[in-house]
């Protein structure tokens, strides 16, 4: 599988059964998608269009924003609901490919219930966001990544130089975790290749 940060949440995860794009982000962003192709898009919030740019997706995607349980072409997607303070909806995603179960937890605004923890289980790569504001603050963020205990952590939705959004820098959480690592092009793993213990993988967003 391999896994591309497109910026703020916004992944494409490749397998050899498809593609799935989470929460594309519109121009006004900062970032450019580049159209990716996908079968699958998920949003986690709807309701914010810095996050649901789906016409920016080529193709016709199916669009996931809701809780549930999905096959799409032989991915195995399910949507879990996570309250925010605000009121706010938001939707983690784990999506099945190549036998690797990648977690993607949307934008929450605190740390998730047991409740909803226990459905996030077994979660073998995690995308979670740090960047604080309209998200997880990095504090909250790294106990949350030690909760659930992935064997890849991937942080997103954090100020880099394209980003136009006011967002805590990627620091705050490498200090909290006691992370040094130098961001990636992209991820490219297996199954078999996955870490034994938890790594933190910046990945660099696609310009």
């Amino acid at each position: 599988m391999e896994i591309t940060w497109l910026g703020r949440s916004c992944f494409r995860l490749k397998g050899r059964e498809g593609a799935v794009v989470t929460d594309p982000c519109p121009p006004a962003s900062g970032y450019r998608l580049g159209r990716p192709a996908a079968g699958i898009v998920t949003i986690s919030r709807r309701d914010d269009p810095g996050y649901s740019y789906v016409e920016g997706i080529d193709g016709t995607p199916k669009v996931l924003d809701a809780p549930g349980e999905y096959e799409i072409g032989g991915i195995l997607v399910s949507g879990v609901a996570i309250k925010r303070e605000d009121g706010a909806r938001n939707v983690a995603f784990v999506c099945e490919i190549d036998g690797i179960r990648v977690g993607h937890l949307g934008l929450p605004s605190a740390a998730p219930s047991s409740a909803v923890l226990e459905q996030l289980d077994d979660i073998d790569i995690l995308l979670v966001p740090v960047g604080g504001h309209n998200s997880l603050a990095a504090t909250v963020a790294a106990d949350l990544v030690t909760a659930i205990d992935p064997r890849i952590a991937i942080p997103m939705n954090y100020k880099t130089e394209m980003e136009e959004m006011e967002l805590d820098s990627i620091d705050r959480f490498l200090k909290e975790t006691g992370t040094k690592a130098e961001p990636q092009p992209r991820l490219q793993v297996t199954r078999s290749q996955l870490p034994g213990d938890l790594t933190i993988m910046l990945l660099q967003p696609k310009q």
